[in-house]
């Protein structure tokens, strides 16, 4: 019986440490990434620059719960929901 419980603990170790490898590649990463995005978006402000999902820069017009109004251009405003934001833009101190 000793032997098989080795043999088993042998043949579930190499799993165990594939599984351990890629939770801390893939997961752990992907749920730190997921959080900061989470973060930027709650702390969007009037004023903030932005890029959406489909390459759009805009700025920020006004936030409200599940939406923004942002301004493309001095003549156009336009409601983008919030989970179309791919990120905040940060403007350099040159700039």
């Amino acid at each position: 019986m000793p032997q098989q419980e080795g043999s088993l603990l042998a043949s579930l170790l190499p799993l165990i440490v594939l599984f351990a490898i890629f939770y801390f590649l893939v997961i752990r990463p992907q749920q730190k990434q997921q959080k900061q995005h989470k973060a930027m978006l709650a702390g969007l402000q009037k004023g903030d620059k932005i890029i959406t999902n489909g390459g759009l820069m805009a700025e920020v017009v006004k936030t409200e719960e599940d939406h923004l109004k942002i301004k493309l251009d001095d003549n156009v405003t336009v409601k983008l929901s919030r989970e179309f934001v791919a990120k905040k833009i940060e403007l350099d101190s040159k700039e």
